[in-house]
């Protein structure tokens, strides 16, 4: 019981820092993203996506990546930045069909 309190200890007390408090924030964009999904889904009865569930990702994913670069984790490094590229090319998706859409008669 007392390696797992040093643990605990050691790791939301001593190391915690500004680094910890933005891995944190960017860990809660993240949840909001599917919350905000959960909740437009059941509002339709259906699977929906909606545009902030994009903005969340690229909010949560850019902070994630900051977090993973100070940390120096290539794995976490390669997969924030990965998906990064899918969540702004989505965005990019329905801000041109939006375009596209008001642009016809």
């Amino acid at each position: 019981m007392t390696d797992l309190l040093n643990y605990l200890h050691d790791v939301f007390v001593i190391k915690f820092d500004a680094w910890v408090v933005l891995g944190f924030v960017a860990q809660g964009f993240f949840t909001m993203r599917f919350v905000v999904q959960w909740i437009a889904s059941e509002r339709a009865r259906r699977s929906v996506i909606p545009v902030a569930f994009w903005f969340f990702s690229i909010g949560g994913g850019a902070l994630l990546l900051i977090y993973a670069l100070y940390r120096r984790d290539p794995v976490f490094i390669a997969g924030q930045a990965l998906g990064l590229v899918v969540y702004v090319r989505n965005l990019y998706f329905i801000i041109a069909n939006r375009r596209q859409a008001a642009a016809e008669p």
